[in-house]
């Protein structure tokens, strides 16, 4: 027999089978009918972006700056930037939002176009994406906003619209928040978290978290921790809770992914509590706050007024256990 006489009779047996198998499957159907066959739901996957795919015009001349911007950001708008110096400090917007805010679980930023206008607990009204860029600027970057209609500011918003249309529209997406952290039932340490930070983070911030500096001095290969160049208090970052949770997808960078992480939830907690503890560490000074309503305070924020009867002490550091059961006794919805 020919091959491909062979390979006609062998598909009309397999299209004989599944008609066999299909008769059969919708018999079993019959016999079962009322019996409701539940499928299961999706799971969800990483948002992956494709910078091949941005588009070769002027959009795409603003999208590749503003990504260049994440990037590079002291190099650009830094202290000595070279289209303008708004930045009070030398870091990087993918020190934080890594892989220029497409990494999961790492303040991915994939979403965000679509989510704002939004409100802001932290000011206590509704901010553009525009204002919300402006924050960063602002606070972990300890500068001065960026003109609403500048290049710069374009460019941000352009990228973020841009890496949006990669997003599920309306609906989440792995890795878009941080990873949760489970709190024991202590306080976070920052004494175990001294000697944490020591074994697994000193080689690369520095002994007194100050980063490391490239060659040129133009910005930093391992951003600093604290100190006058690092983020001000009241930035993400220097809360303990969200600090952790972006650890423990992250951190140590040659040793953990979200998927695998090596430091447990503990370890993670009470290194944010040694890198944000203000009784050992400086940082630059800020004029406000901000969080002008009580009750929207994240709960690992510790500066006063509180809702509650907690501390200074316990708000910063924990045990948070007693104080989310607080809130939500009070029907009230603590956030971290």
């Amino acid at each position: 027999m020919k091959w491909k006489q062979y390979a006609v009779i062998t598909g009309m047996a397999a299209v004989t089978a599944a008609a066999i198998m299909a008769s059969c499957l919708s018999g079993a159907a019959e016999k079962n009918a009322g019996t409701v066959v539940k499928e299961a739901p999706a799971e969800e996957q990483p948002v992956l972006v494709d910078t091949l795919a941005i588009p070769h015009d002027k959009f795409g001349e603003s999208v590749r700056y503003g990504r260049e911007l994440m990037l590079r950001t002291a190099y650009y708008i830094g202290p000595n930037g070279i289209n303008g110096q708004y930045l009070g400090n030398k870091m990087n917007c993918t020190n934080c939002h890594q892989d220029a805010g497409t990494k999961p679980y790492a303040f991915n930023l994939v979403a965000s176009h679509e989510n704002y206008p939004q409100y802001r607990a932290r000011e206590g009204k509704v901010l553009t994406l525009a204002e919300r860029v402006n924050n960063c600027v602002m606070r972990p970057h300890n500068g001065k906003p960026l003109p609403l209609d500048s290049k710069e500011m374009i460019a941000f918003l352009s990228y973020l619209k841009w890496i949006n249309s990669f997003a599920p529209k309306g609906s989440h997406f792995k890795g878009e928040k941080n990873l949760d952290v489970h709190f024991p039932d202590t306080a976070a340490n920052p004494v175990n978290g001294k000697a944490l930070y020591s074994t697994y983070c000193s080689r690369c911030h520095g002994t007194e978290g100050q980063g490391q500096l490239t060659a040129d001095n133009g910005t930093y290969t391992y951003p600093p921790l604290w100190g006058a160049n690092a983020y001000q208090p009241g930035s993400s970052m220097h809360r303990v809770i969200k600090q952790a949770q972006w650890l423990k997808a992250n951190m140590p960078y040659d040793k953990a992914t979200h998927d695998k992480p090596f430091l447990t939830d503990a370890e993670a907690l009470d290194i944010a509590a040694f890198v944000n503890d203000d009784k050992q560490h400086t940082r630059p000074g800020v004029k406000s706050f901000d969080y002008p309503v009580a009750a929207e305070k994240p709960v690992d924020y510790d500066h006063p007024p509180f809702v509650d009867s907690f501390s200074v002490e316990q708000h910063k550091f924990g045990p948070y256990k007693p104080v989310v059961d607080s809130w939500k006794a009070k029907g009230m919805k603590a956030v971290y």
